[in-house]
């Protein structure tokens, strides 16, 4: 069966869209959703089923997932990195939401929830309201990924109904909030201790 397309308001979601989407989540669905940066494909964190769902699609082993998770808010992160020290909490404080990417060393919870030892983790609080809201109702973070594109000139697609059409059949849900950015979040690694900047995308980040 195709994946439902729902269009949702990307400036104030529509409460009973956001509890479908959450609905679709927590039955174990994979969805595609707007972020302030691209469109992004995640699923819910804790549902290890989901997670492999989200591994076939992508075509990655879980050990090979390049981890990042969206979460609703700073205290959310606690629980999957093993520590974020002050330096890195105020640039955190300072930069989020945003459409940034920050590296750190996992938890031990990390292993437990996905069955993989990852050594570092991403966390991503995007500045938009639908993946905020989804995460929120959700009490979970999403494990999150990119959707790219196979055309090698536009490496991110941008359009909710191109998207829905390439992966209604193996998602499903796919949120339309609207064209989608084709820059891609910044990318810092504080997992070593201090700052390293690993890619240059939307966002600002002064060394």
């Amino acid at each position: 069966m195709p994946a439902e397309l729902l269009s949702i308001h990307p400036i104030n979601p529509e409460p009973r869209k956001i509890s479908r989407a959450v609905e679709i989540l927590t039955k174990g669905g994979v969805i595609v959703y707007p972020t302030d940066t691209i469109y992004g494909i995640g699923c819910d964190l804790m549902n290890k089923r989901a997670v492999e769902k989200l591994c076939l699609i992508e075509g990655v082993k879980p050990q090979k997932m390049n981890l990042s998770f969206i979460c609703s808010d700073l205290s959310h992160i606690s629980e999957y990195v093993k520590r974020i020290d002050t330096p890195a909490f105020k640039v955190l404080k300072k930069l989020l939401p945003g459409p940034y990417t920050f590296l750190f060393e996992s938890s031990s919870n990390v292993p437990k929830i996905l069955g993989v030892n990852k050594k570092n983790v991403g966390i991503r609080i995007p500045n938009h309201a639908i993946p905020l809201c989804i995460v929120k109702q959700l009490g979970n973070p999403l494990i999150t990924s990119s959707i790219k594109d196979d055309d090698q000139i536009k490496e991110y697609t941008t359009d909710p109904e191109e998207i829905y059409e390439d992966l209604k059949n193996k998602v499903d849900l796919v949120i339309s909030g609207g064209h989608g950015g084709n820059v891609p979040s910044t990318v810092v690694d504080f997992s070593e201790g201090d700052p390293v900047l690993v890619r240059q995308g939307l966002g600002e980040f002064l060394m």
